[in-house]
């Protein structure tokens, strides 16, 4: 019995003196320098991006009915919410998707001037563009951009009309701004946007069935904030 118990003792003491020395070796090693040439590696930032923006709509005012010589349109600016969702694929190129809703009043000038509000409708125009960022100017950092618009109208109502119908209609995008980055996370945004667009519509007025094209191409300036993940 008394031999076991030594032997026992022993291979304790043996694991522990191990032990013992394996943690001075490991504190060893944390102690010293990195090799010459290793560089920790920082962590990457995630692609994804959003930025929220007070939203300026200032449209072009021209258009015309079909048949109706000095005839024009105008519409009515707004100032609404707008979100917008950045992925990049590169440090300098990102996508981006510009997402908010407004309404235009539609308005007679010209030689139809006399019908006054024609009508009403609110429109949906999501736009996907292709950005350029520049970063070489350290929190500064501008962007140019282009793509393409899908303008959705709805809840269309008639006023002077007795029914007014604008089409769903594509248009181009152009776009250029910055942001000026308070830290890796948050930043303040400017932003300008031109839209191209130039939907066809129907509108009957006093039974008459017309058509013709309303030329928005609408200016979109937008201030905000950014939130890089």
């Amino acid at each position: 019995m008394n031999k076991t118990w030594t032997g026992l003792c022993r291979v304790a003491a043996a694991a522990l003196t191990m032990a013992t020395a394996q943690q001075a070796l490991a504190a060893d090693l944390g102690s010293e320098e990195a090799p010459a040439g290793f560089q920790a590696v920082a962590p990457s930032k995630s692609p994804w991006q959003i930025r929220v923006r007070a939203l300026g709509v200032i449209t072009q005012d021209s258009g015309s009915v079909s048949g109706i010589p000095g005839s024009d349109l105008s519409y009515s600016d707004t100032v609404i919410p707008e979100l917008d969702i950045s992925y990049f694929f590169t440090d300098n190129i990102a996508a981006e998707l510009i997402l908010g809703t407004t309404f235009a009043k539609v308005n007679g000038e010209g030689s139809i001037s006399g019908l006054g509000e024609v009508g009403e409708t609110w429109l949906l125009p999501p736009t996907l563009t292709l950005q350029y960022h520049f970063t070489n100017f350290g929190k500064f950092k501008p962007y140019i951009g282009a793509g393409v618009n899908y303008t959705i109208f709805y809840n269309q109502s008639a006023e002077s009309a007795d029914k007014l119908h604008v089409k769903n209609s594509f248009g181009a995008a152009l776009q250029a701004g910055f942001d000026y980055m308070l830290d890796d996370h948050w930043g303040v945004n400017l932003d300008v946007k031109k839209i191209f667009l130039e939907p066809d519509y129907d509108v009957t007025v006093a039974g008459n069935k017309l058509e013709g094209t309303a030329d928005i191409n609408p200016w979109l300036i937008g201030a905000g904030l950014t939130y890089r993940f």
